[in-house]
């Protein structure tokens, strides 16, 4: 009987240090990530994994995206945690969007100008890039609508993109309300 070590797989993936340093990853890369990397986002060359959602996340997630669905015109489609492209070497994943309905269903990124709206849901990890850095970068790459709903209390913020270059203006705000049987 002979004894030989046992190949142990490699752990799992995790971005290059040297690419992060340099920050030269773009959206080919993003495509071809391998099967077991995290949910990431690309953000200036920078691959950055994003956290899980939590329970309440996904139950808002859920049920804007089946609102969505059943409400919004037949052109468009709603659809949960799909990238969009911003730039060469930037995109995010709203937690919910509408796209145009013509986007192939075998689409992980969509280009900006398929997406209508872009719904970020907060949470305590993602505050100040939900409320700050994202309106202005989905404006930016020419996505008309942005909302962003706060949790505990639930709150919508819809904003809208105006003529000008820059942060959306914010168009109005409301309290959601959910019934329960």
């Amino acid at each position: 009987m002979s004894v030989e070590p046992i190949a142990t797989p490699p752990g799992p993936w995790c971005p290059d240090p040297i690419r992060q340093q340099r920050a030269d990853y773009t959206l080919e890369d993003l495509l071809n990530l391998p099967d077991d990397a995290p949910r990431v986002e690309l953000v200036d060359g920078v691959v950055q994994v994003t956290p899980s959602p939590t329970l309440g996340h996904q139950d808002i997630s859920f049920l804007l995206r089946l609102w969505l669905h059943t409400h919004a015109p037949r052109d468009l489609r709603a659809a949960q945690d799909v990238g969009v492209e911003l730039t060469v070497n930037t995109s995010r994943r709203p937690d919910v969007l509408l796209c145009r309905a013509e986007v192939p269903s075998d689409r992980s990124l969509v280009r900006p100008d398929d997406v209508v709206l872009a719904v970020e849901i907060v949470s305590p990890g993602t505050r100040r890039v939900d409320r700050f850095a994202k309106p202005g970068e989905y404006a930016a790459a020419g996505i008309p609508f942005y909302w962003r709903i706060e949790q505990d209390p639930v709150h919508l913020y819809a904003y809208r993109r105006g003529e000008r270059l820059g942060p959306p203006r914010r168009a109005e705000s409301g309290s959601l309300t959910s019934s329960r049987p």
